[in-house]
């Protein structure tokens, strides 16, 4: 077919948001291209969480069930690979993969979400997703009760210690050296009785994943079960940022209430513009199918 590699869609990232969005598309009649690269953020992670009717599922087994009812939508295709670019045709956009594959479409979609910057910390990288975690809401009542630890500092350490008091009490924060906390933030941790713990780290000792001490360079170590974190982090795609989407002030993907980036034509959802939530990113992707179907139902039927 001449129009085979054309479609009114193209979802850049196949994960939960992007799938979401496909399925609003699918259900509008879209001819959508889903182009994913297999690589998700969440793969060290063993369980979800915070999801309704998917609690406790792994991430793997939510994402295969998503894809296998979106793809019986029969307007929508998928492609294994990564774009690596993407630019603006007239009124279209083509996106070229890695390996020279090009497609056009009317509307992209951006799914790409976030990559993280982990700390120089030797085992951090192997716990990230298992026994180190980001998110309370997500993982902290399977962590209840813990032995817990904090890595962060300043007002990111303080609102850690008092979000977690209320999932432990057996908790410390470790700024990896100097504490820069005001002496206020300082005293109110403290007088809840979380301990502030300023010795520089060597590395992180654990069990497949599972973390059993905090070992300081002068080896001394702290046992703990628990470690909360909020690594750095970068978007995972720059394809957004080449084609002139802003981000905001914390490199998210900067979008209106319908999902639509400063760019025309161009919408974001998910990871890359609202932080880490499975939930949360369902919803938006939902919402930008919607809206990317409104957009070209409107231009048709105003020509």
């Amino acid at each position: 077919m001449a129009d085979s590699n054309t479609f009114e869609v193209i979802i850049i990232g196949g994960s939960y948001s992007g799938l979401s969005a496909a399925m609003s598309l699918g259900r509008s009649l879209r001819k959508v291209l889903i182009i994913d690269s297999g690589k998700p953020c969440n793969r060290q992670t063993p369980h979800s969480h915070n999801f309704l009717t998917q609690d406790g599922e792994t991430p793997a087994a939510i994402s295969q069930k998503a894809k296998k009812q979106v793809m019986d939508y029969p307007t929508v295709s998928f492609h294994e690979g990564l774009a690596i670019k993407a630019h603006k045709t007239g009124n279209d956009f083509e996106v070229i993969t890695e390996t020279g594959e090009k497609f056009t479409s009317k509307k992209l979609i951006f799914a790409t979400g976030l990559k993280d910057i982990m700390p120089e910390i030797d085992g951090f990288a192997d716990c990230w997703g298992i026994s180190i975690l980001h998110c309370p809401y997500c993982h902290g009542y399977e962590a209840r009760d813990t032995k817990t630890a904090i890595l962060a500092n300043e007002d990111s350490g303080f609102h850690y210690a008092q979000l977690l008091s209320n999932w432990t009490k057996d908790l410390a924060l470790f700024t990896d050296g100097i504490s820069i906390l005001t002496a206020e933030q300082a005293e109110i941790v403290k007088k809840n009785g979380v301990k502030i713990i300023e010795e520089a780290i060597s590395h992180i000792e654990h069990d497949k994943g599972k973390v059993r001490h905090i070992v300081f360079k002068d080896g001394t170590q702290f046992p703990v079960e628990t470690i909360y974190c909020r690594p750095n982090y970068i978007q995972h795609c720059p394809i957004p940022e080449e084609l002139g989407c802003e981000l905001t002030e914390q490199g998210l993907i900067k979008t209106d209430a319908f999902q639509k980036t400063n760019i025309d034509g161009v919408f974001a959802c998910g990871d890359s513009t609202s932080g880490r939530s499975v939930a949360v990113s369902v919803s938006t992707g939902s919402i930008a199918g919607v809206f990317a179907n409104n957009e070209l139902t409107g231009e048709a039927f105003n020509s």
